[in-house]
């Protein structure tokens, strides 16, 4: 009898980030309860002094990254988190979220994909110097 091979899927999905604090938590389960697409979570403390936090996340659709927008600011103010500065949302191609702490980008996939903004804050360059050397 011929073995079977398993199935291979296009790959295991990624756990969701969990969030540290009471804002960072709020936002990422507002956003896996609006079925935002791959969200990422990454932490700024000691890289950048404008927040602690940037959560980037992809809409399927100008209306979807436009939904996910409003449902977080509604959420936030609801819940007493603070009130958040909102820019990009009248095309709802990348919307920027600033929530003091945590900053929130969300895109439509193809703008993600282009600007591919994780990189250039996950990944440590060879090219930036420390400013105290």
């Amino acid at each position: 009898m011929d073995e079977f091979e398993p199935i291979q899927s296009d790959g295991p999905q990624a756990p969701l980030p969990v969030g540290s604090t009471a804002l960072e938590t709020a936002i990422l389960s507002r956003l896996d309860d609006d079925k935002a697409q791959d969200i990422v979570l990454i932490d700024l403390k000691g890289k950048s002094p404008m927040a602690d936090t940037m959560i980037i996340a992809s809409g399927r659709s100008h209306r979807h990254v436009g939904a996910l927008a409003d449902h977080l600011q509604r959420t936030l103010k609801e819940t007493g988190l603070g009130k958040v500065k909102v820019s990009g949302l009248p095309h709802c191609d990348w919307v920027l979220l600033d929530a003091g702490d945590v900053i929130v980008h969300l895109f439509r996939p193809e703008v993600r994909a282009f600007y591919n903004i994780e990189k250039i804050w996950s990944v440590e360059s060879g090219h930036r110097v420390d400013a105290r050397a």
